[in-house]
Parts: structure tokens; C-alpha cells; sequence
């Protein structure tokens, strides 16, 4: 039994980084990793710009308005958004703009139309302006030559926005990374179909391929396969050959059928390690076969989730280079009971809420996920400790949730 930390070294030593990119358009690119910086080519915004419906001043124009005290000003033309004109400054004067719109040079605020009398000709100005007061200045976004998505970033909805308003149509991005999903057990069933008895539907498969679709990346089935090697060499081979990462489900312990560990030895894979000091999923195994990493979970669906989480971020994230791929942990206050004192490190599931941590439910069973609706971490339970509501425990946050 070797600690989790430890089979994360080794799977990150041996993941193959993707180095194969293409040109992807603004409008497909959510999900998708940044295979290099992009810079802005202009300023945004890149014209002075009101922030509200109002009139340009100079604002030591407007020093002595007040409650009582208007200041009288000429108005020497109006802009709205969208037009462009270089009304010249003079002193005393204002410029009718309204949102979004160029502010000429000269004016050095925006008066709001509330604080007038809405004049055209002349404005009378009733409270004063402070300099660059509503006031959008050159580059107050983003300047040129920033940097706008960094290398390795992946494209969500702000980064789309960010890259829409520097004018990108689209950026270069790693080729999606791809995984097969392959669930072993001859009591599954695919969803949909008839259920004879002794059987069940085939969950593990579908969950797992669900979460990594989610950040963007292709999967491969999952494909059933029952308790027959054969058919699972042939399977893992066509993965091994189409895939970045190959993940099992099933097979893994110690049963009369579960032969996932043999299988591997047999086609010569190398074992990077079988059997982690963690519940539930300790059979968990890892193996190399041809360069690819295949991680080979428990059937059971709550262990296999709980594992999958632990170990294929942290792969993806090497692969690509997204740190943002990355489990997120945390430390927050135990808020509700847990009198239980394992004999291995635990993964507890749980809800994380306002710097509390909850057990939502007493239902912890590696066969029952329809309690996970109700979490989004797990606990992190070092083997041996015995904890009370109030104390600091470690968690880890469910990728997605």
C-alpha cells in the first residue's frame, strides 16, 4: 500500500504531454486549452469613453456647483454611442454624450444627467464633477500588447468574452486530449435495456465519461465488456491505439473474475503502482502499456468516482498543461457529526457551505451514489482520527460541481 500523493508522482512521470494543436474558432472554443499567450492588438476600450448618460465637462468647470449653486455651461454638440466626432474644447463648455460614447479631448469627466437640467443649448450643472469621474479611460479594460489568455488557460465563458473583445475570431489550442472508457463486469447492462434478473445497469461508465466531457475533452464509449480477458485485451488494445488514457472500471481486486491485474501482465504493461492506501477503491491499480496510462477503478460507483477524481485530474492537467484541470482542496469546520474512526485514510462524502463542511448523508456505501446529488467534496479523513464537529478537516472538491 503506497499513499495517494505518491501515485500521483508516479502517473504524472509517465503522462505523455499533447503537443499537437489546431486553430479553433471563437464560437467553438469554450472548453478548449490555449496552447499559446494571446496578446491584445488594440486597447479596450480603445477610445476615451462615457460610462454614463450625461455631458463631458472639465471638471474644475463645474468646482463651485452645489445644492443651490448651478454652473451655467455651454453645450457645443452631442455624441452618442457608435458616432465619432472631435468637438474642439473650449472653457466652460460641455458635450451632450451618452453611454459608451467618444469623449472628445479637453473633457475630463461626465456629468450625469441627473445632476442637470438637461439643457441643449446651455446645461445647468448642479452638483461638481470630480476629474476622470465616469470617465472610461484608453486601455481601462485591457491595454495593448496585454496579455488577454495565457498558455495553458482553458476557454470558458469569460475568457470567450475577453477574447471577443480584443477581436480575436479565434485562438490556437492543444487537440482535445482523449480517454476510453471501458466498464468490465458481466452483471452490467446498458441502460435502456431489458433487465434480466442478477443484473444491473451499467452507471460507473457513464459517470465518469459525463465528468470528463465536461471540461471538453473526447471520450470513447464506454464500452461494456464482461468477466472475459479476452474481450478486454481486444478493447484496451483499440484504446491504446486511439486514446491518450485508457480508464477501467471492475476487475481490479482480488475476486475469482477479477482479472484486470493478470490481464496486464500479460500484455506486457508496466505496473505503475496496484493498491493505494485510501477507502474506499484500494485495489485501485495503474499500468503503462505502449506510453498510455491505464487507470484500472473499482466497479463499485462511488469508489470508482472517488478515485477517478484523485488521480485523472491531476493526469489531465499534466497532459495539457492546465493547472485550472486541478482538484481544488481546502480546509473548512466540520458542522455535523462523524463518530466512525477508520482503519485507512477516508474520502468522506460531503457538502462544503459558507466555510462549513456537511454530511448530508449516513448512507456512505461504494454502491450508492444517488446521495451524491445532495454533495460536492469529499473528506479527506487521515486513518485513526477521531474528529468532533468545530474541527479543521481537509476536503476535496468534486471537479464540476
Amino acid at each position: 500500500m503506497i499513499q495517494i500523493e505518491d501515485c500521483l508522482k508516479l502517473l504524472q512521470d509517465s503522462v505523455r504531454p499533447i503537443e499537437e494543436t489546431e486553430y479553433v474558432s471563437l464560437r467553438l472554443c469554450l472548453g478548449r486549452i490555449a496552447a499559446e499567450d494571446v496578446r491584445a492588438s488594440l486597447a479596450v476600450p480603445p477610445f476615451p469613453r462615457s460610462a454614463v448618460d450625461g455631458y463631458a465637462v472639465r471638471a474644475e468647470d463645474t468646482s463651485s456647483a452645489g445644492p443651490g449653486r448651478a454652473v451655467h455651461l455651454k453645450v457645443n454638440g452631442k455624441i452618442t454611442a457608435g458616432e465619432f466626432e472631435d468637438i474642439a474644447f473650449s472653457p466652460g463648455s460641455a458635450v451632450r454624450v451618452m453611454t459608451g460614447a467618444y469623449i472628445p479631448q479637453g473633457y475630463d469627466s461626465v456629468v450625469k444627467q441627473e445632476d442637470t437640467d438637461m439643457g441643449n443649448s446651455y446645461v445647468n450643472v448642479t452638483k461638481a464633477a470630480r476629474p476622470w469621474e465616469n470617465y472610461c479611460r484608453v486601455g481601462e479594460d485591457t491595454a495593448a500588447g496585454d496579455v488577454v489568455i495565457e498558455k495553458g488557460a482553458m476557454i470558458d465563458h469569460i475568457r470567450c468574452g475577453l477574447l471577443a473583445s480584443v477581436g480575436k475570431r479565434g485562438l490556437k489550442a492543444l487537440r482535445r486530449p482523449v480517454v476510453s472508457v471501458i466498464s468490465t463486469g458481466s452483471e452490467l447492462t446498458e441502460p435502456g435495456e431489458n433487465l434480466s434478473p442478477g443484473k444491473i445497469y451499467a452507471s460507473a461508465g457513464y459517470m465518469l465519461s459525463a465528468a470528463a466531457e465536461s471540461r471538453g475533452i473526447e471520450v470513447k464509449g464506454p464500452y461494456l465488456c464482461g468477466d472475459e480477458a479476452d474481450e478486454a485485451q481486444r478493447l484496451i488494445e483499440e484504446a491504446a491505439a486511439s486514446s491518450d488514457l485508457i480508464i477501467t472500471t471492475g476487475a481490479v481486486s482480488v475476486g475469482e473474475k477479477d482479472f484486470i491485474p493478470s490481464l496486464m501482465k500479460e500484455m506486457g504493461a508496466e505496473i505503475l503502482f496496484r493498491g493505494a492506501d485510501i477507502q474506499p477503491g484500494t485495489p485501485t491499480m495503474a499500468s503503462c502499456l505502449k506510453g498510455k496510462i491505464i487507470l484500472s477503478l473499482s466497479g463499485n460507483p462511488y469508489a470508482a468516482l472517488a478515485n477517478f477524481e484523485i488521480y485523472f485530474w491531476d493526469m489531465i492537467a499534466a497532459m495539457t498543461g492546465c493547472g485550472q484541470l486541478r482538484p481544488l482542496t481546502g480546509d473548512l469546520i466540520l458542522a455535523d457529526r462523524y463518530d466512525k474512526v477508520n482503519k485507512r485514510r477516508r474520502l468522506i462524502r460531503a457538502r462544503a457551505e459558507a466555510g462549513f463542511v456537511y454530511l448530508p448523508t449516513e448512507i456512505h456505501s461504494s454502491s450508492v451514489i444517488n446521495n451524491l446529488t445532495k454533495c460536492n467534496c469529499f473528506i479527506d479523513l487521515k486513518a485513526g482520527r477521531k474528529v468532533e464537529p468545530g474541527d479543521k478537516v481537509r476536503i476535496r472538491y468534486i471537479k464540476g460541481l
